[in-house]
Order: structure tokens, then C-alpha cells, then sequence
């Protein structure tokens, strides 16, 4: 998710994501900042502008994201670093001034609450200056200690290939660019048997299935959420969709709801009544994980399989 990349921004940030203001409303609200909330200069993009992507939007946008309700937001990518260390300072910076919690950086939990209930965020990337996926057993000990601090614990993961060709989970190490980007259904069971009561992803910038493994939810994938003129919409680039997940105070699933939605040419999120990101997301589960599949109802629903 980003608002675009300085100096190329929308003509109005402040009302961009107001076609899906009414899908946000949750007393906790989790987004993926692809990219840095930085007036910073110094891109690592120096010397290759053709191959390389650096993005960057105001600071001030991060009162954007907490005015749309987002309350937690995740560093734990490959761009988080666009715009070196004064980039990554800047956009803690505004976070914490905007009142967002931050997770991702390396050691970094991100804590809320929802009333007395406290709610750890430990996200993960395949990268060494944030909290790394390829490092299982630390990423597994960063899993234990969130879940000694917080009675629920949710993991978000930026793993896998990315484009339209990325669409399927397969259970093997995947790469892109030459990047080993991780196994991620390994790492999402792993992550699960260290404690996390959600896991949930973005990484390859195009939907993939769920599943339900030991009772738990597991999102492969949720595609790109805002994008202004920063990535292709082309094919199915531009479907994507809010997941909405309720669970009790010991992390234990009781539902959830996917509002599919459809990306503008521009990028922009709009809520599409057809559906087609709920149908697409069905026929991914279906083939990649069987019996174990979790199926969208036609009401956004999703109940899990009788046997998980």
C-alpha cells in the first residue's frame, strides 16, 4: 500500500481511500507501507533509475492512513529501505506522531490493544535489516516472546514471487530477481506452531489462496490494497480485498469476512459488488489446498472446513 511516490501523487490524499472507508471500520485496522513516509533524497534507485524502485510520499501522509483508521502498519519489506536509514527514522517518526503502531524492523513487535485484550503484530520479510522469514528458528523465538507479551498474536508475512504469474502457493523456496524470497507455507505452518492465532500476507502484489491449518487462518496473500500509479493493474493486478478477521481473547478463530475489490487504473481501491476477487481467491484455495481450503461464502463469510 502507498499513496503514490513523490513527486507523483494524488490529487487529493486525503480522500483517496474513501471508497473503501466503510470495509475499514475495525477497532484494529493492519496495512503493508510499501515503500517510506520520507522528504529524504538519497534513494538507493543512485545510478539505476531503469531496474530499481524506490518510493517515497510525504510525511504528513501518515495522517492519511490513521484519519482511514489504520492503526498498525508493517515495515517488514522490501522497500521499507528505499531512502537509507533517514528514510526508515522518518517513517517511524510520522508513525508514532500520527499514532500508528509500527512492526517489522528488526527485533520490532508492534503492540495494541482492543479493550483489555493485547494484540501483537510480528512481521516478517526475506530480508536481514528487518525482521527476517529466512531466519526460521529466530523468527520462531521473535513468534514466542510477541506471544508472552500479548494474549493474541498475528503474523504478517512479504514472501513469495511476485506478478500475475504468482497467483498459487506451491510449497516449495520461491524467488524473484534472483532473491530467494522463502517458503511461505513453511513458514506460515511454522509460525502457527510457534503460536500465532493469524497469519496474513502481501508480498507477491497479487491475490492467493487461504487455508486453515490446526483451526487457524492463514492468508496467502491479499494483493496490492492502494497503489497510485505505482504498479500495473493489468489482469487480475487489479483485483484485491480487505480481510476482516474476529477471534477471541485466546487467539481462537470465531470468523470472517472478505470484502473483494477492484484497482483503478490508477491504482485506487473501489469495493466491486461482482466479486470477482472472492471468486478468484476460491478458485486459488481450492486448488492449492484441498479439503483444507478456506472457502468465501457469498456473503464474504468465511467458515472453516469441518476438519480443520
Amino acid at each position: 500500500m502507498e499513496l503514490g511516490n513523490t513527486p507523483n501523487l494524488p490529487p487529493d490524499p486525503s480522500t483517496y481511500l474513501q471508497p473503501v472507508e466503510s470495509a475499514l471500520a475495525a477497532p484494529i485496522v493492519f496495512g503493508n507501507l510499501e515503500g517510506t513516509l520520507t522528504d529524504a533524497s538519497a534513494s538507493k534507485c543512485a545510478g539505476d533509475a531503469t531496474n530499481c524502485y524506490a518510493f517515497r510520499t510525504p510525511p504528513a501522509f501518515a495522517q492519511i492512513f490513521r484519519q482511514n483508521g489504520f492503526t498498525v502498519l508493517n515495515s517488514a519489506n522490501n522497500h521499507s529501505h528505499d531512502y537509507g536509514q533517514a528514510g526508515v527514522s522518518d517513517t517511524s517518526a510520522a508513525l508514532q506522531a500520527a499514532g500508528i503502531t509500527q512492526a517489522g524492523l528488526p527485533g520490532q513487535i508492534g503492540l495494541v490493544t482492543d479493550g483489555s485484550t493485547k494484540v501483537a503484530f510480528v512481521d516478517f520479510a526475506p530480508y536481514t535489516d528487518v525482521n527476517n522469514l529466512l531466519d526460521l528458528s529466530t523468527a520462531k523465538e521473535l513468534i514466542t516472546q510477541a506471544r508472552s507479551e500479548a494474549n493474541v498474536v498475528v503474523v504478517y508475512m512479504h514472501a513469495g514471487a511476485e506478478g500475475s504469474n504468482a497467483d498459487h502457493v506451491t510449497g516449495n523456496e520461491e524467488t524473484y530477481v534472483g532473491e530467494d524470497r522463502g517458503n511461505a507455507e513453511v513458514f506460515a505452518h511454522d509460525a502457527i506452531d510457534a503460536g500465532a492465532a493469524l497469519v496474513i500476507a502481501s508480498g507477491p502484489h497479487v491475490l492467493r489462496g487461504s487455508e486453515f491449518y490446526h483451526g487457524h487462518l492463514i492468508d496467502y496473500s491479499l494483493g496490492d490494497f492502494a497503489n497510485y500509479n505505482n504498479f500495473s493493474t493489468a489482469g487480475d493486478l487489479d483485483l484485491s480485498g480487505i480481510l476482516t478477521v474476529t477471534l477471541r481473547a485466546d487467539g481462537s478463530y470465531v470468523g470472517a469476512h472478505f470484502t473483494s475489490l477492484l484497482l483503478s487504473a490508477t491504482g485506487q481501491p473501489m469495493i466491486d459488488s461482482s466479486q470477482a476477487a472472492a471468486t478468484f481467491v476460491n478458485q486459488l484455495s481450492s486448488a492449492d489446498f484441498g479439503s483444507a481450503a478456506a472457502i468465501i461464502q457469498p456473503d464474504g463469510l468465511i467458515n472453516p472446513p469441518p476438519d480443520s
